[in-house]
């Protein structure tokens, strides 16, 4: 039997291998780097390679939908945005599960060097800020494998349901079977409690370098992690971490305001993921549902989107170009902050976190509108308020079909080229099946 990781990893391997004159692969398919350099250029590609369909799933969310008149946007979107998770076209959008296994191949081969002691000319700080960087990388796959095939941590009942192998080491010849949604999570916090401990740049001298992980990276993604959970006193807490180290909000009164997921913009805490990637920004369009979200006084939908074209769309003018890589802005945390706080009862401080992002996008006359209506909210309704506004501020990043999946898996009603499609209240679709590649070459991920 080929094993998943043995043929999915190998044909990875095999297409990097003319990266650089650092690689070099033994008969088994091992890469054998040994300089601190070198293993620095191994993560460098996995960093710049990493892939984009994090973005991708809002076409199944309610944010983003397809042109349905663009007959080669329906070919390779139409599947993905009706949940057909397995299509049986070539031409169909897939997800990236060959990817984030073989940015995992990399990592643990930076980890094991690191174990081993055998990385070469480097002080013993870069050594420990490489392998941080290594084991947080895999954390973080893990956590996107885990969210695309695993069931929502926060549905009752998944923690004990099936959901993707866990990778730890890279001996091809290992039978894998799917772990549980529980051990993926303790996993993914083990590798975060080693990447807390190793990394330790604060931040990266050069722009250049944002896509690489810093210590306000960690914090960030354990404060996502832990929102992911419904760990509330941990979010919040991270959250504020995030804060305290990085507080800027961009402000869109300002004449010289940038849209904040510019890299150089002061919100961006890395910039490591193109998501979604050009081709889904140049074929995803606004649904009416979000062009709904946004009163006249949000400063947003100007930043945000342009248009309407000649079909009557609006599309996202903060992705899909190199310059709007972005997977962690401080946005995203104030946001993290206020619902955390909420949730744990702290309703002033999940209004001031709230209030203070509101400043920045909404005109004077929309504020004050926006601080009235904040201040006089229930629990509930401010809690709806903080998610909206998720909506609002994330849009096209990436994290609106994980919203959905954490809290409360709505209906979905779709109307595409005069059908109806219905995504049930938490629907078995809130969970993407495990590609058919990767089930044929091994049978035993089907259960």
């Amino acid at each position: 039997m080929k094993y998943i990781i043995q043929l999915l990893l190998f044909s990875g391997i095999l297409t990097l291998s003319s990266c650089g004159d650092y690689l070099d692969i033994k008969p088994t398919g091992s890469v054998i780097p040994e300089t601190l350099d070198e293993y620095r250029a191994l993560l460098t590609g996995a960093y710049n390679g990493f892939p984009s369909d994090r973005g991708a799933a809002g076409f199944r969310a309610d944010e983003m939908l397809v042109n349905e008149a663009d007959e080669y946007d329906m070919a390779n979107y139409g599947d993905i945005q009706i949940w057909i998770d397995r299509p049986s076209s070539d031409a169909s959008f897939r997800t990236g599960w060959l990817y984030y296994y073989y940015t995992i191949f990399i990592a643990n081969e930076i980890i094991n060097a690191y174990n081993d002691k055998t990385i070469k000319n480097g002080s013993q700080e870069e050594v420990n800020q490489l392998a941080g960087e290594a084991y947080m990388m895999r954390a973080y796959c893990h956590f996107i494998l885990v969210n695309f095939y695993g069931q929502p941590y926060t549905k009752p009942g998944a923690l004990t349901t099936k959901a993707v192998p866990l990778k730890l080491n890279n001996d091809l010849e290992a039978v894998l079977t799917r772990n549980t949604v529980e051990e993926v999570y303790k996993s993914i916090l083990d590798d975060m409690t080693v990447a807390r401990w190793l990394i330790n740049v604060k931040t990266w001298d050069e722009n250049k370098y944002l896509y690489r992980f810093n210590t306000t990276s960690v914090s960030a993604f354990d404060a996502r992690i832990a929102l992911y959970m419904g760990n509330w006193e941990s979010a919040y807490n991270k959250a504020e971490e995030v804060i305290a180290n990085q507080a800027y909000l961009e402000d869109l009164n300002a004449a010289d305001a940038v849209v904040p997921t510019l890299y150089t913009c002061g919100e961006v805490i890395t910039a490591m993921e193109l998501t979604p990637s050009q081709q889904v920004t140049r074929s995803a369009f606004l649904t009416q549902t979000f062009i709904d979200m946004y009163d006249a006084n949000d400063l947003r939908f100007g930043f945000y989107f342009e248009g309407p074209n000649y079909n009557g769309y609006y599309s996202s003018k903060k992705t899909g170009y190199t310059q709007y890589r972005q997977t962690f802005r401080t946005g995203e945390f104030y946001l993290t902050s206020a619902e955390a706080a909420a949730n744990k009862d702290d309703l002033s401080q999940a209004r001031k976190r709230l209030l203070e992002l509101m400043k920045k996008r909404y005109n004077p006359a929309g504020y004050s509108v926006k601080e009235t209506a904040v201040n006089a909210m229930s629990k509930s309704e401010l809690i709806e308020e903080i998610l909206t506004e998720r909506a609002r501020e994330l849009a096209f990043e990436g994290h609106r079909w994980y919203d959905l999946r954490r809290t409360t898996r709505p209906q979905i009603i779709k109307e595409i080229n005069g059908q109806t499609y219905t995504l049930q209240q938490d629907d078995p679709r809130y969970t993407i099946q495990i590609p058919k590649e990767a089930i044929q070459a091994n049978p035993g991920l089907e259960n």
